[in-house]
C-alpha cells in the first residue's frame, strides 16, 4: 500500500476487513448476481473541432470507478464487460479506481474480467486515488496483463490514414500524481485531442490549455444519491463543480460518468451505475 500514513494504513486495514465481511455476507444472500437492468447505458454525442471525417461517429465506451470487491462483484463486473462489448465501441476508456480497500485476493478476478474487453481499436486507462492507495504498480501490472494501455501522464494517438486523434491522460490529482506539463510536452501540436482524468474538477486546469475538446472523468459516483430535477447535493474534493453529467468549461466539454461501483455506502438512490457511450462528431 502506497502514499498512506500509519493512521491511514490502520484505517485501510479496518475498511478492508469490513469490505471483505460485507461482501461475503452479500454473496451468501445471493445479492452479488449481475442484472443488466441495474446499469444505465448513456449515449453522449460530442462535436470535436478539427475532427477528420474518417473519425466521424467514433465511439468510446467509458467506464469508471469499478471498486471491485464492494457492490461490484466479480459476477457483476463480468456482466458489465459483456454490456460494454455489446456497444461495439471503437475504444474503451477507463478512468480509475479499479479497487477500493482490498486488492491482493482480487487480482486474478480483475485481470480476467478486464481481459474480456473487445474494442475495435484499443482500451486505455488512467489511475485513480484508490489505485495509488492500494498500490499503483499492482494496478498497472493488471492493466498490462489485460492488454489495457495505461496513459497516466501520457498520450496515445489513433490514426485513420493520415488523420489523427490524440487521447491523453493524467494520473491522480488527489494524490498529486498528475503531470499535465509532461502531457503537453508529449502532445503533438496538430490534431484534435481529448483527455482522460479521474477527477472531474481538473477540467478547470485542462481547459485553460486550449488543447482539449473533451475531458472525461469519474471519481464522484454521481454522489450516489440524486434528487430528481435537482441532481446531487453530495460533493467532495475534486468533484465540487462537475459532479455528474455534461458541462461546458471554457471551450472544452467536461463529462462526468456516475461510475459503476460504490464506496463506503453500498447503495445508490436515483443514481444508477453508468456505462457512457460517447460518439465523436465532425463539425458540420
Amino acid at each position: 500500500m502506497k502514499d498512506t500514513s500509519s493512521n491511514d494504513l490502520k484505517d485501510f486495514k479496518i475498511r478492508e476487513k469490513l469490505q471483505w465481511a460485507m461482501s461475503k455476507s452479500m454473496e451468501k444472500m445471493g445479492m452479488h448476481e449481475f442484472d443488466s437492468c441495474h446499469f444505465e447505458i448513456v449515449p453522449v454525442e460530442i462535436t470535436v473541432p478539427g475532427l477528420d471525417p474518417s473519425f466521424d461517429g467514433y465511439s468510446i465506451a467509458h467506464i469508471t470507478d469499478i471498486h471491485l470487491g464492494q457492490w461490484i462483484s466479480t459476477d457483476r463486473l463480468n456482466g458489465v464487460m459483456d454490456l460494454v462489448n455489446q456497444q461495439n465501441p471503437d475504444m474503451v476508456a477507463i478512468t480509475g479506481d479499479f479497487v477500493s480497500y482490498a486488492i491482493d485476493h482480487l487480482v486474478d478476478d480483475l485481470t480476467n474480467c478486464l481481459k474480456k474487453l473487445q474494442p475495435m481499436d484499443v482500451s486505455l486507462a488512467v489511475l485513480g486515488n484508490h489505485d495509488h492507495w492500494l498500490g499503483a504498480d499492482k494496478i498497472r501490472n493488471i492493466l498490462q496483463e489485460s492488454d489495457i494501455i495505461d496513459i497516466s501522464n501520457d498520450v496515445y494517438t489513433l490514426k485513420r490514414g493520415d488523420a489523427v486523434l490524440h487521447v491523453a491522460g493524467v494520473d491522480s490529482v488527489t494524490l498529486n500524481k498528475h503531470r499535465l506539463d509532461l502531457v503537453m510536452n508529449k502532445l503533438p501540436s496538430c490534431g484534435p485531442a481529448i483527455l482522460l482524468a479521474h477527477e472531474p474538477d481538473f477540467a478547470d486546469i485542462s481547459s485553460t490549455t486550449g488543447r482539449f475538446s473533451l475531458q472525461i472523468s469519474g471519481h464522484s459516483h454521481g454522489g450516489q444519491f440524486m434528487i430528481p430535477g435537482i441532481g446531487t447535493f453530495i460533493r467532495g474534493p475534486h468533484f465540487l463543480k462537475y459532479p455528474v453529467g455534461k458541462y461546458k468549461v471554457g471551450d472544452m466539454v467536461q463529462y462526468t460518468n456516475r461510475g459503476l461501483g460504490t464506496n463506503i455506502f453500498w447503495l445508490r438512490i436515483n443514481c444508477p451505475p453508468e456505462i457512457t457511450v460517447i460518439n465523436l462528431r465532425t463539425p458540420k
